[in-house]
């Protein structure tokens, strides 16, 4: 590794650490209410959808009617995009005259973009038209990364309000981020990637004749705006099916580095807006730091195993499944940060990782993506180990746990629990069923621990809505498609109703003062305590299943063997 590929390292978190308090704070002020710099140039959309839709933003609810709004919207998202992919045939804007999407195909798609998973288990340029994948892909990109955020404001009023009966109202949270968040930044990225040649036009594909005489077509098509919300509301479902990697959707090291800056800019940046919310900014830096931390282990490991390479490959860097235009350290940064947020895409193979590095993506993915994490969810999720770290501490000190001055009682903590293991439960269980089932095993193109590590890695995707494949399994069958998409309803839904119970009971209780016996969430020994219990957590709900996978390809590997 050169001084030039640290640079990069160091210019890429330079960029995380001045701009995401910037933003944070900008994103304070919106979920406050107050003016902001965009209120006078887009407040009249936010009016207009208002009235629209028969809204009152202002008018507040309790747990349950939030909860009930999030269901009712996202089963009419999850509605909508089955609906046009099955009917796209008879619609317009399908230059390509592409057929209907199968049942299974489409139920899995549609359930991927509700969720913010955005698993694609097609050839998007082949399989979806323009229509399906503007009214249908690119606007779930919007509304679930909004679903996310405005889940975390929810427990966020939770934790900051006192003896209160409601947390907010749904569809003005969802509003506010679309309108001043997520649309603008979309819109000054989607014009940065055009101008560096990520294609953006409603033609058809290009005619082309190759050197061997073959009159073939190169698909374009309107990419460039979805590749802007898809890398900032951590989607990652790409418009063509190698994803980031081809020229068309990032064909330069600028409009690499702009995405990869784009994956964790908004989750970032949401630790800081927490830290102005519930006034604790030290609380927000604390935060920051652990996730930080955890990023560049995984980085770490990651790179060492990389330019270690192995006997099975050759004891030299392993440039197997990278672009040769940006190299290793690109692609290992893409793939810890899209494995540490909730992206998905990717702009190499992670197939052609060694073991270790693979391993790390599938671990950070197992982890619930809390290492920054999705637009919402990973804070959320963070917060749910921080309950968890709270009560053991509790437990060790013999007082009864606080956080930010509620008392975490049982209910809180049986609910964080859910939240945590029902996601690992179906990463685990359907993996399992699908290695000792003929119909999980037909479409699996590697044997040994690393066609285990595939079909690991797509229900740890699915389940930790993450949505980037391994590749090597091919999970467009009836098999696969089903149970994927029920994964990814149980990592969203198991997580975020709990995530809105605890909000709801947080904010019937009254805050306690803080007095000599309360644990300091503040200090340096609890971020050492929070560290060990994500770790622990994770180890030991997964080690044997990576040991089986990666960890045992591994060491195979070493000794000359490959599958």
């Amino acid at each position: 590794m050169t001084s030039h590929d640290l640079m990069q390292i160091a210019l890429y978190v330079l960029s995380l650490l001045i701009l995401s308090p910037i933003l944070g704070s900008y994103m304070a002020r919106v979920f406050q209410g107050e003016r902001h710099p965009l209120t006078r140039p887009l407040g009249w959309l936010e009016r207009l959808i208002y009235r629209f839709g028969g809204v009152d933003p202002g008018e507040e609810t309790d747990w349950k009617h939030y909860a009930g709004a999030v269901l009712a919207f996202n089963f009419f998202g999850f509605l909508t995009v089955f609906l046009l992919q099955l009917l796209q045939n008879v619609f317009p804007w399908n230059p390509q005259h592409l057929p209907a999407v199968s049942w299974h195909s489409a139920f899995n798609t549609a359930v991927s973009f509700m969720t913010n998973t955005n698993w694609q288990g097609y050839a998007g340029e082949t399989t979806m038209s323009y229509l399906t994948q503007m009214l249908g892909l690119t606007v779930q990109n919007f509304v679930s990364a909004a679903t996310g955020i405005a889940v975390l404001l929810a427990l966020i009023r939770g934790i900051r309000c006192r003896s209160a009966q409601t947390i907010g109202n749904f569809w003005g949270d969802l509003v506010r981020t679309v309108v001043y968040v997520l649309l603008p930044l979309s819109v000054v990225l989607a014009i940065a990637l055009v101008s560096e040649g990520v294609v953006q036009t409603m033609s058809a594909g290009q005619p082309v004749t190759a050197l061997e005489g073959q009159n073939l077509s190169i698909p374009v098509g309107p990419a460039a705006s979805q590749v802007a919300i898809k890398q900032l509301g951590t989607n990652g479902g790409g418009f063509f099916n190698a994803n980031s990697t081809v020229p068309f959707e990032n064909p330069t090291p600028l409009s690499n580095f702009l995405q990869m800056l784009a994956i964790l800019l908004i989750p970032a940046s949401l630790v800081f807006t927490y830290g102005r919310l519930i006034r604790n900014p030290r609380h927000a830096w604390l935060i920051f730091g652990i996730m930080l931390f955890l990023f560049f282990g995984g980085l770490t490991a990651s790179l060492l195993s990389e330019y270690t390479g192995n006997e099975a490959k050759g004891s030299t860097a392993n440039m197997e499944g990278k672009e040769v235009r940006f190299g290793i350290v690109n692609s290992v940064l893409w793939s810890t940060a899209t494995t540490a947020a909730s992206n998905g895409s990717v702009n190499a193979m992670h197939s052609s990782l060694t073991p270790l590095a693979g391993g790390v993506a599938l671990f950070n993915i197992m982890l619930g993506e809390i290492v920054f994490g999705g637009v919402g969810c990973g804070l959320y999720g963070m917060i749910l180990f921080i309950i968890l770290t709270v009560f053991l501490a509790g437990l060790m000190v013999g007082r009864t746990p606080e956080y930010l001055g509620k008392k975490i009682e049982a209910r809180d903590i049986q609910m964080a629990i859910v939240a945590i293991i029902a996601p690992s439960a179906a990463m685990l269980l359907l993996a399992g069923i699908s290695a000792v089932t003929p119909a999980g095993l037909s479409s699996l193109s590697n044997r040994g621990p690393h066609g285990l590590t595939e079909i690991l890695y797509a229900f740890a995707s699915g389940a930790g809505n993450n949505g980037s494949a391994f590749a090597g399994l091919n999970a467009n069958t009836v098999w696969y498609n089903v149970l994927i998409g029920l994964a990814m309803l149980i990592g969203r839904f198991a997580v975020l109703l709990p995530v809105l119970a605890i909000a709801g009971n947080l904010a019937s209780k009254n805050t306690v003062p803080v007095s000599a016996g309360s644990f300091s969430t503040n200090s340096g020994i609890f971020a050492v305590l929070l560290i060990g219990v994500i770790i622990v957590v994770g180890a030991l709900t997964f080690f044997p299943a990576l040991a089986l996978g990666p960890i045992v390809e591994h060491f195979l590997a070493n000794a000359g063997r490959t599958f």
